[in-house]
């Protein structure tokens, strides 16, 4: 962007500019070099000479009008606050829709459902030794399944989001019991929070079903079915997450999301869709780790990139197109399992740094999660964790509270800059999709990760509880959360029975479907993947009827 001109001279400014250097100088004697994560040197102390106001316009602006660097609508959280969308996925059907009635009940107002890493595989929960299922996720195989997790739940009223890569079996599971309970599929609401299969590719093998080609034209068919049958669905989440968690730097995190959003954006408008229509429904997912300043930087940064993006790459015109909406987790990868109950600061540390950030919905997570799925008791204080940052804290009076801070601001410009480098480096690569494919972006996230790892093994990098501030009597970690086993036999001899009372000849029919579809161009898998789902057909069996025609997922492994 272009660099704000420093601030006139006031008066007396220079003089005492010099002087607190010199008493600083003096103080501090050897002054060690401080870099945040993203290697940005941190200086000691900032003011007018690092950052004037007179470019606020361009800059900043107002919240809801470009640039958006103060959030994506003129109210933000003053006017509605971010939604409490808390991630949950353990045992069967019937422990899901317990617990997500518990965390309604205390105050969460929106859905996001992780299934059982056997679902991830793509496999049905008969392929796989019972001792593995719903240990960290639900076990959803049918539409039957997928009712169960919502019984009680409204379709229509709560907002889901659906841990669930491509071929997106379970949203095809949550239409037809949408359809079963009389609901037209326009009110259907949430988001596909695990389509973005560059991310999968890159940092996230165990999601990644589909080849890197297959995925993408499973994805390009999602969003099209999405904008022309279900257009309060979200069918594209952008997602850093994955790649921050697996070692990138914050600013590496956010310019290769903006860079899979760059891609696929390329990929819709050459399918033919417009622009201003088809980027209205894009999000994005990020990690928030505990690098509070840095967090807060990154978000407005990719904020105020995206929006001139898809102006000047795409021609974007609407706003609403303009808008960078996204959905944070506080990061796992921070928690640690020694004194996990200082993990409470970190979730709440990192919180902050979302909500200033200017997020649009926020899973906090339990203190146990390095360990284990949350207990009842973690998940609750995770979520209270938001409603006091937001009822007691008064977190949500003002509008970018940071807006204006020499420090953020030029932390924001800085954290633009590295963005946009690295931006640069991923487009002369060919795009995010070759890029990916070459290993370019492995490599790099790699390097990264080796070298935090290294800070933290020379004690560089402090970790309270890990390499520093250690007790000699450590607490016990939490046992790891595990599912009632006979109810785990017990829904797997339902789903045996469920598959052997099906008619064959109904079930092969859908299948050949969608294998044709597969095989055509012409056709939309997604509509065969929903279709599937309405003939009875199974998670594994969609997912291995795609893979024999489109190609196994075999993610590449950078040395």
């Amino acid at each position: 962007m272009t660099r704000a001109p420093k601030q006139q001279s006031l008066p007396g400014f220079d003089v005492e500019l010099s002087d607190w250097n010199d008493r600083y100088s003096a103080q501090i004697g050897e002054d060690k070099v401080v870099r945040n994560r993203s290697g940005i040197e941190i200086r000691p102390m900032y003011s007018p000479e690092d950052w004037a106001e007179r470019n606020y316009l361009e800059a900043l602006g107002f919240p809801g009008k470009a640039p958006f660097t103060r959030g994506i609508y003129p109210t933000m959280h003053r006017g509605r606050h971010w939604s409490q969308r808390q991630l949950i996925g353990l045992g069967t059907p019937a422990d899901y829709n317990q617990r997500v009635k518990q965390l309604i009940g205390a105050g969460s107002n929106a859905i996001s459902l992780i299934p059982c890493n056997s679902v991830f595989r793509g496999l049905d929960c008969d392929e796989v030794p019972s001792v593995l299922l719903g240990t960290c996720g639900t076990v959803i195989n049918t539409v039957d399944h997928m009712d169960a997790c919502l019984r009680d739940v409204s379709i229509a009223d709560t907002s889901t989001a659906l841990n669930d890569p491509s071929p997106f079996t379970l949203f095809a599971f949550l239409l037809v019991a949408a359809e079963r309970r009389g609901i037209p599929l326009t009110q259907v609401t949430g988001t596909s929070n695990q389509s973005d299969y560059i991310s999968h590719f890159v940092a996230n093998h165990m999601f990644y079903r589909l080849s890197l080609e297959g995925s993408r034209r499973v994805l390009l068919d999602h969003i099209e079915y999405c904008q022309q049958t279900v257009p309060g669905w979200n069918p594209l989440s952008v997602v850093g997450q994955h790649m921050q968690q697996a070692g990138a730097t914050p600013a590496q995190a956010m310019a290769f999301t903006l860079s899979t959003a760059i891609q696929c954006a390329e990929d819709c408008i050459e399918r033919g869709l417009d622009a201003n229509e088809v980027l209205r429904k894009f999000t994005f997912f990020f990690d928030i780790s505990v690098s509070f300043f840095e967090e807060v930087a990154k978000f407005r940064a990719g904020r105020r990139l995206w929006a001139r993006i898809v102006r000047e790459r795409f021609g974007v015109t609407d706003p609403r197109a303009m808008r960078f909406k996204f959905h944070a987790q506080t990061s796992g990868a921070d928690l640690t399992r020694q004194q996990p109950l200082n993990n409470i600061a970190r979730v709440t540390t990192q919180a902050m740094a979302g909500i200033f950030g200017g997020l649009q919905s926020m899973h906090t997570d339990g203190y146990d999660e390095a360990v284990t799925c949350p207990t009842v008791e973690s998940a609750k204080i995770a979520i209270a964790t938001q409603n006091i940052l937001k009822e007691e804290a008064h977190l949500c009076d003002v509008i970018d509270p940071l807006g204006g801070s020499y420090y953020v601001e030029t932390l924001t410009d800085e954290m633009e800059d590295t963005i946009r480098s690295l931006i640069g480096r991923i487009d002369d690569a060919g795009g995010m999709f070759a890029a990916v494919k070459s290993g370019l972006v492995q490599a790099l996230i790699g390097e990264s990760a080796t070298a935090f790892q290294g800070a933290i093994e020379s004690g560089e990098q402090k970790l309270v509880g890990v390499n520093s501030y250690l007790e000699e009597n450590e607490e016990p970690e939490p046992p790891p959360y595990r599912p009632d086993r006979a109810a785990i036999d017990a829904l797997v001899s339902e789903f045996q029975q469920f598959r052997a009372g099906r008619d064959p000849a109904q079930v092969q029919r859908a299948i050949d479907a969608l294998a044709r579809s597969a095989e055509s161009a012409k056709e939309n898998t997604f509509e065969s993947v929903v279709d599937a789902a309405r003939n009875g057909v199974t998670h594994g069996e969609i997912v291995k009827c795609l893979r024999d025609v489109l190609g196994f997922g075999h993610p590449l492994i950078v040395a």
